[in-house]
């Protein structure tokens, strides 16, 4: 059975309504004056699962970015391998 948790009841037990989402699965409708507004429920595994990958989808952009960024501003006839490598020694 879904519970109802009051948007104020929400607010001021945040952690540990979500710690039983999280550890007992349950969910909740939530209430704005008695209303149903939203329902607060765990992420399934093929959602979590979803989330994650776009946030990797994200970082890789980010870094394709970067790359440009530093490709077109790159001044030294050595390339960043070489450049390394001299530190190295």
């Amino acid at each position: 059975m879904i519970e109802k948790i009051g948007i104020r009841e929400l607010k001021n037990q945040t952690s540990q309504v979500l710690r039983r989402v999280r550890e007992d699965m349950v969910e909740y409708v939530v209430t704005l004056r008695g209303e149903p507004v939203a329902v607060l429920r765990p992420l399934t595994q093929d959602e979590s699962e979803h989330i994650r990958q776009d946030r990797i989808e994200d970082e890789i952009a980010d870094l394709r970015s970067l790359s440009k960024l530093i490709a077109a501003s790159w001044t030294s006839k050595k390339s960043g391998v070489e450049l390394v490598e001299e530190q190295r020694r």
